[in-house]
């Protein structure tokens, strides 16, 4: 669970205020995850108003100073937020943002961060995240993702329900464009252990291809949804003889029906 100790630290210090409209969300509670690839340069708290980003932000400055940590803020505009938290010979950037209360599921409890982004809205987020910026940190999420959580074809199909902008063949496209990386370009980025890009490259392309398969094999009425399979309890990229429900999103998100029998 790559967060540092003094990111964890401060989650848990601040968990206390978080709920199903103040939870964290990015690349920290997508790399709470086991196996994830690195670590994230700052807790992002995603809010569903832009009032509740500062009240959220007062509650959590309070927390922290009480705690003895030092607080120095970078930018404080309506509906954003980002500071450096300090103690010690210790860090982090923290940032409070407003985010749509669209999504697929709602927010998840735990007892290491209070509330968090669902997995499955993480992934979705990062999705278009790579298509809004070329990042090599997005694109190591992406395929971090990819392999853990949801292929990358499910996932273009269902973000189009979150940004109808996008086709899904459209969204495909600007993806491609990305991987484009060398060795140096992931040098800025605190990872578990280094890249091979050759290696990234040849999973990259076979992502790829497998996504423009699945796009097209899905029928249009079902556009922007998630496949849930009761019998995994989660979220697949359907196939043959396996009984799927599609889902979709919703203002904060909603539990999966259940198939009847």
């Amino acid at each position: 669970m790559p967060l540092t100790k003094f990111q964890r630290e401060i989650a848990l210090l601040l968990a206390a205020n978080r709920s199903e409209d103040s939870y964290l969300a990015g690349a920290a509670a997508l790399h709470r995850a086991p196996h994830s690839k690195r670590y994230s340069n700052d807790l992002d708290y995603f809010h569903d108003s832009e009032q509740r980003v500062a009240s959220a932000f007062e509650a959590d400055r309070d927390l922290l100073l009480k705690a003895g940590s030092t607080i120095q803020i970078e930018m404080n505009q309506r509906g954003f937020i980002r500071a450096v938290v300090s103690r010690a010979d210790e860090m982090t950037k923290i940032e409070w943002a407003h985010d749509s209360a669209w999504r697929f599921m709602p927010p998840i409890r735990n007892e290491e961060v209070g509330v968090q982004l669902h997995p499955i809205d993480l992934a979705i987020n990062k999705v278009l995240a790579l298509a809004g910026r070329d990042e090599p940190r997005d694109f190591l999420d992406i395929l971090f993702i990819h392999d853990e959580i949801l292929t990358l074809g499910a996932l273009v199909w269902a973000a189009v329900g979150k940004d109808p902008g996008f086709t899904p063949v459209s969204l495909l496209e600007i993806i491609k464009r990305r991987g484009r990386y060398r060795p140096e370009d992931f040098s800025r980025l605190n990872l578990v252990e280094p890249v091979d890009v050759v290696a990234l490259k040849k999973i990259w392309l076979a992502a790829l291809d497998d996504a423009e398969q699945f796009i097209g094999s899905r029928p249009a009425s079902e556009l922007g949804c998630l496949y849930y399979c009761p019998t995994v309890d989660g979220f697949v990229a359907p196939s043959a003889n396996v009984k799927v429900v599609p889902h979709f999103g919703s203002p904060g998100g909603v539990l999966p029906r259940i198939l009847a029998e």
